[in-house]
């Protein structure tokens, strides 16, 4: 991640592919990413910082992402380069792969941890920017985990138990970089060069074409951009990908990392890029540390706790919004424990108040605070007010929207009273954030 363009101008033959976006992801207000990979044997970088927030001349030398490692190592006098010279004896990349067992991988069990979250959609990388691939993708020449490393299709398994919990199912596909078959130096500043020719553009086309093909993705979610040479018109051009995935999946949904071509939905990135969250259709993705892949170089104080995921998802809904939240698995496939932790408390968080964001829209009359933390989200006709405060809370409502009649806490009834441009609530619930909800006045 990190490089992709975010605001790319659509040419004639794109725009064919415009409509609305379909409402199961406009309401599903929650994803859950998932990056696992050969990286994911080292796991080690350094967490510098999120993604918007370290300055770019430092980050791709201290780069915070694990998955970025077979780059950040090639980088000369980077830390990670000196970790995997002191730790690895300086051995290829590829040796990783080899490595790379997943020996405790139950797909079932993942998302079973990310269905209980409450997560509409279910987005697995199928190839990251080191051009493993976690399927026996066509022309890889026995560079995916079909062949080496886990030797299974990990795409399929994936898939299978997403929509055995009745989710949709997503497929990440890095279609900008590909570091073993192009072959560049390492990048070290933005304008580093990338994949544009023809040879790279048709195979990643055959490669989104055959994840269409065999698991119907209802997401397409590309990286950084598409190669430019397959942005022209052609039998093998992105347009194509895209005609042949709606025919596929006609509610299927695109992001709009594909360069200069088409969306469905802008995406956000941590603090980076978001100038595009606006309106109804776009997305927010972050680690639950600072890393996508998973990093034993992150502790306590570099992840989102179960309260700050809460407030991450209610911010994020209350805004127009979904978040897509990501898991870095172990090696071995296993969710770090501490990830865990974060994915359950979300969970029993949304059990409860779930009503609040699933299928929730902004409501623009009121307004949020952050000194002491206040959303709204709207629901059919009822208002929702998630909050950080107990006993006595005062929410401005300057427009007389509420019905304080009707205020409850869950299914609760809480007393509720008004006081000039404002309602004055009395809450004593333990739980942090806690949703109040009222009736909209007639």
């Amino acid at each position: 991640m990190a490089m992709f363009q975010t605001d790319p101008i659509r040419p004639a033959e794109y725009r064919g592919f415009e409509r609305p976006l379909p409402e199961w992801f406009r309401s599903a207000a929650l994803g859950i990413f998932v990056h696992w990979g050969p990286y994911s044997v080292p796991a080690w970088a350094e967490p510098t910082g999120e993604l918007g927030a370290v300055p770019r001349e430092e980050w791709y030398a201290h780069n915070p992402y694990a998955e970025w490692y077979a780059n950040t190592i090639r980088i000369e006098g980077s830390p990670a380069q000196r970790h995997q010279q002191e730790v690895y004896g300086g051995a290829p990349y590829d040796d990783f792969l080899d490595a790379w067992e997943a020996e405790e991988f139950d797909a079932e069990d993942v998302l079973a941890v990310v269905a209980a979250t409450g997560a509409g959609y279910f987005v697995p990388t199928t190839k990251h920017h080191d051009g493993v691939t976690l399927w026996d993708a066509p022309a890889t020449d026995g560079r995916n985990t079909v062949a080496r490393g886990p030797r299974r299709d990990l795409v399929a398994e994936f898939a299978a138990a997403t929509r055995a919990q009745g989710l949709r199912f997503g497929v990440y596909y890095s279609g900008g970089l590909d570091w073993h078959f192009s072959n560049l130096p390492p990048i070290d500043r933005d304008d580093a060069p990338a994949p544009d020719d023809i040879a790279y553009a048709e195979y990643a086309h055959d490669h989104v074409i055959d994840l269409i093909d065999r698991y119907r993705p209802d997401v397409l979610w590309g990286d950084i951009r598409w190669p430019k040479a397959g942005i022209e018109p052609g039998p093998k051009s992105l347009a194509h990908v895209f005609r042949t995935f709606y025919d596929a999946v006609p509610e299927g949904v695109v992001n709009d990392r594909w360069g200069e071509s088409h969306w469905d939905f802008r995406t956000s990135e941590y603090v980076h890029g978001t100038a595009v969250e606006v309106g109804e259709a776009w997305e927010n993705c972050r680690g639950i540390g600072l890393s996508f892949g998973h990093n034993r170089n992150e502790g306590p104080e570099h992840l989102l706790s179960a309260d700050a995921a809460v407030r991450l998802l209610v911010d994020v809904v209350s805004r127009g919004g979904n978040l897509l939240l990501n898991i870095g698995l172990e090696a071995s496939g296993r969710i770090p424990d501490a990830q865990r932790q974060t994915l359950e408390g979300l969970g029993g968080w949304n059990q409860r108040f779930g009503h609040a964001v699933f299928g929730a829209r902004p409501e623009p009359r009121l307004q949020p605070l952050d000194e002491p933390w206040l959303r709204w989200t709207r629901t059919d006709g009822s208002v929702h007010a998630v909050t950080d405060q107990r006993g006595s809370i005062r929410l401005p409502d300057p427009e007389g929207l509420l019905d304080e009649t009707t205020a409850r806490v869950g299914e609760e009834p809480i007393r509720a009273s008004r006081d000039g441009d404002a309602v004055v609530v009395e809450v004593a619930d333990a739980a942090v954030p806690v949703a109040v909800s009222f009736r909209l006045r007639a």
